[in-house]
């Protein structure tokens, strides 16, 4: 027989639902999401300034919500302020994304086409990839990368983009971009270094 453990958790102060919350307490779930969707929706929406977004925002925020509940320390910070921290966040998250896909999908795929490839048939593009790596030097040390990891470098390095972004993009999980990112650069920086001892400049 299942037992409620907050009937009436509409009446119930904030931490003592957040701690139904984290018990899975179906009453409790419902309360704590009527009693701060508005306010996590507000947030949300003057962040991404985007209503849809914000909703998809706002959902994201009480998964996040649960999945934290049980580590919640009311000593350290109220429900609400806990709860706006989450969804700061995953707004950002979500502008952030959204903000780099179409410089992913457009700039950056046409720069690794150039860092990949080796096109050489627009000169404007030849210099742009160039100057964004600082040398010709660095270019075709880069090409001698495994693709994966010159990819992964190329995003990070061209594209300013953080890890997460470069996991989105390439669909790989956080650590396995990391990981990309971190090989790539270090080869390419002994390769850099070892065109020095030779006597090409780096």
């Amino acid at each position: 027989m299942n037992v409620e453990l907050f009937p009436r958790a509409d009446r119930v102060d904030d931490a003592s639902l957040v701690a139904g919350f984290a018990l899975g307490d179906e009453q409790a779930a419902v309360a704590f999401v009527r009693r701060f969707q508005d306010a996590v929706y507000g947030l949300a929406l003057s962040v991404t300034r985007d209503p849809v977004l914000a909703e998809d925002v706002s959902q994201e925020v009480f998964v996040r919500a649960w999945r934290a509940a049980g580590s919640y320390d009311p000593r350290r910070a109220s429900a609400l302020t806990w709860l706006l921290t989450i969804t700061r966040n995953a707004a950002i998250d979500a502008v952030r994304a959204r903000r780099s896909t179409p410089v992913l999908a457009e700039t950056m795929e046409r720069l690794l086409d150039v860092t990949l490839r080796a096109e050489n048939d627009s000169a404007g593009t030849e210099r742009q990839a160039l100057a964004a790596l600082e040398s010709e030097r660095a270019l075709a040390r880069l090409r001698d990368l495994p693709v994966e990891q010159a990819r992964a470098v190329a995003l990070a390095v061209l594209g300013g983009c953080t890890a997460a972004e470069v996991g989105r993009h390439e669909n790989i999980p956080l650590g396995t971009a990391k990981t990309r990112i971190r090989t790539g650069l270090r080869r390419l920086r002994d390769a850099l270094k070892e065109g020095s001892r030779d006597g090409t400049p780096p």
